[in-house]
């Protein structure tokens, strides 16, 4: 590569790294940008299945779960979800907004990979691809980071790598192992945005593996009114993926299968009125046939409709508007969208992304104790945090 010696080294093409790159490198600054992948970009390539989710229309700190949401706050002023679509405009990249707010590129996610490449390399930023850091030292008042293609230096190093989700796009921990070698605390990591398996008592419920219907998902005091996917291990889809940013082993999810109906009110009208009519029959323009036998199976008294009480058509009926689930984890980091925690806000200006006590050490993007929602929230922190380093480093 020649010269060794940048203003800045970042470590990560992902989002974060791409946008501070290029912010850096237009305030004059010589920027290395150290890529384990074969190209940067990989995760965005593939992110909101190959269309991108790339951020949301509206983005505020009560859509972030952190141990100080606050934290989000300045760098989200300062580069938010219009300054986005700006940069889309600038590019002739046509984009389309879906259901919430979130907002997709209507063609592949390369072509926004290929406009933050562009904007970097018209900088002059430089890129060192299928680079394995090795090792990190701070010597005088410069970083030298040790890789597969040689020793580099600089004043600034900002760490961009990303968290543990979704390892085999090539996730690790390196962002975490560096926090901890310059004594940076991290609040404790795990999946977020993941699905959440069965207990044993719930295996059966793998017979519905496929169905998708919309329900209110309940956890936390925030309810999600989205699809909820069985499989045969976990449910998942949007409103669960979300339910599991606040979930803690061992609570209840609270699932409203038909959350624009009050089904003891409609059943009990019915049994009034037709009293012998198969129940299965009752639910059929409400649920799909697979999970209204499994429902009947598992929670309707073995009694004919017309000997049914009050309270035992009440039970039944909120077996489906409050049914409690208690998971027995997430399916792990290999299926989750995101990491929890990361890197201590407490340790970082929220103004720069620095490291408060140790000078020219950054953290950006999903390294940080910063989880978005589903729905481009994650992408959009990845652009405001990678904005803000930018300025600065």
């Amino acid at each position: 590569m020649g010269n060794t010696n940048f203003n800045v080294l970042i470590l990560g093409g992902g989002p974060a790294g791409l946008l501070c790159a290029w912010q850096a490198a237009r305030r004059g600054r010589s920027v290395l940008v150290l890529e384990r992948g074969k190209r940067p970009g990989g995760k965005i390539a593939i992110s909101g299945g190959g269309k991108c989710n790339f951020t949301n229309r509206t983005c505020m700190e009560d859509d972030f779960v952190s141990a100080n949401p606050a934290f989000v706050r300045s760098a989200l002023a300062r580069f938010g979800p219009a300054d986005f679509l700006r940069l889309l405009e600038q590019y002739h990249i046509p984009w389309e907004e879906r259901e919430q707010g979130r907002l997709f590129g209507v063609k592949s996610a390369i072509y926004i990979v290929d406009m933050l490449v562009d904007l970097c390399s018209r900088q002059g930023v430089r890129f060192a691809l299928k680079c394995d850091v090795q090792s990190i030292e701070k010597v005088a008042d410069k970083y030298l980071v040790k890789t597969n293609m040689g020793a580099y230096r600089a004043h600034s190093l900002v760490v961009a790598c990303g968290g543990m989700a979704y390892p085999q796009a090539g996730a690790t921990d390196l962002g975490y192992r560096i926090a901890e070698q310059f004594h940076i605390p991290v609040i404790t990591t795990k999946p977020g945005l993941a699905p959440l398996r069965y207990t044993k008592q719930d295996y059966d419920l793998g017979e519905l593996t496929g169905i998708s219907l919309t329900a209110g998902v309940t956890h936390a005091g925030k309810t999600f009114t989205d699809q909820v996917l069985f499989t045969d291990r976990s449910l998942s889809g949007p409103a669960i993926l979300q339910a599991s940013c606040t979930w803690q082993p061992g609570e209840a999810v609270t699932i409203n299968w038909l959350p624009e109906i009050d089904l003891f009110a409609l059943l009990w009208e019915k049994k009034q009125s037709r009293g012998a009519t198969p129940v299965t029959k009752w639910l059929d323009p409400l649920l799909p046939n697979r999970m209204a036998r499994l429902w009947m199976r598992r929670y309707y008294p073995a009694v004919t409709p017309a000997k049914c009480s009050r309270e035992q058509l009440l039970q039944f009926c909120n077996s489906l508007n409050q049914w409690q689930f208690y998971p027995a984890g997430t399916l792990g980091f290999k299926k989750a969208e995101t990491t929890l925690g990361g890197v201590d806000t407490r340790a970082l200006s929220s103004k720069t992304m620095a490291v408060k006590n140790v000078p020219g050490l950054y953290f950006i993007g999903e390294v940080v104790d910063v989880t978005g929602r589903l729905g481009g929230y994650n992408l959009q922190w990845a652009w405001s945090s990678g904005y803000a380093a930018g300025q600065f480093v």
